[in-house]
């Protein structure tokens, strides 16, 4: 008969997994769509061969699952219910942990300024065409999963593209969730050039867990 040290040891098996920043970032990523170990890599700084064993441990653990085409090997998370646990993990964390909380505001900025909206707000203003949606992840992310009609300017390219944006209607940007600085950054560039501008409060994954709609596939 097993033990409940066995069982615990099971269930400590997860927060095993969990404890390697490298795997939370990853987690992140995965979370955006089904990427190779390459692309992972490349989006993340990270080694190939550092990714791949991240990625093992990950699966291991039931967080992450693959699938094989030809030579390559492509992950993605697990499911929604791991996306979430994550998430919420880093909630408690930065609520139970006063340094995590200070390097929270120190890399993300003060995000309350910028009036964040609410995801029903925004599946709301969109349907009614009040708003410019600005996706600002890479466009490998943006073709995996996105907000039905969202523009994708990556953050790289927006000093580059911001003039073509609309000034007739407010923009709200999004990236990968409330941790992800790249919408918060992208709504202060904006906000300087005399854009009527907003963040999402979450990312892609937020919104699909949400059960709004998601469009796939390239920007025209």
């Amino acid at each position: 008969m097993a033990s409940k040290a066995l069982l615990y040891e099971q269930f400590a098996r997860v927060g095993k997994a969990l404890s390697n920043p490298a795997r939370l970032m990853l987690l992140e990523l995965l979370a955006q769509g089904e990427r190779g170990v390459e692309e992972l890599a490349a989006t993340a700084g990270m080694r190939v061969s550092n990714v791949s064993a991240q990625l093992q441990a990950l699966t291991a653990a039931g967080l992450a699952a693959s699938r094989r085409e030809g030579t390559h090997v492509y992950y993605r998370i697990a499911d929604d219910q791991v996306a979430e646990f994550v998430e919420r993990m880093k909630d408690l964390a930065r609520s139970r942990l006063a340094e995590a909380d200070r390097v929270a505001r120190d890399y993300l900025g003060d995000v309350d300024a910028l009036e964040p909206v609410g995801l029903p707000e925004l599946a709301r203003r969109a349907e009614a065409g009040e708003v410019t949606v600005l996706d600002v992840r890479p466009e490998a992310e943006y073709a995996a999963a996105h907000v039905p009609g969202a523009v994708n300017v990556p953050y790289d390219r927006l000093a580059d593209a911001v003039a073509d944006l609309p000034r007739d209607r407010e923009i709200v940007a999004y990236c990968r969730g409330r941790y992800c600085v790249l919408a918060p950054e992208a709504v202060r560039r904006l906000l300087d050039r005399g854009y009527a501008a907003r963040v999402l409060d979450g990312g892609l994954p937020e919104w699909a867990r949400a059960g709004h709609p998601v469009a796939t596939g390239a920007a025209a």
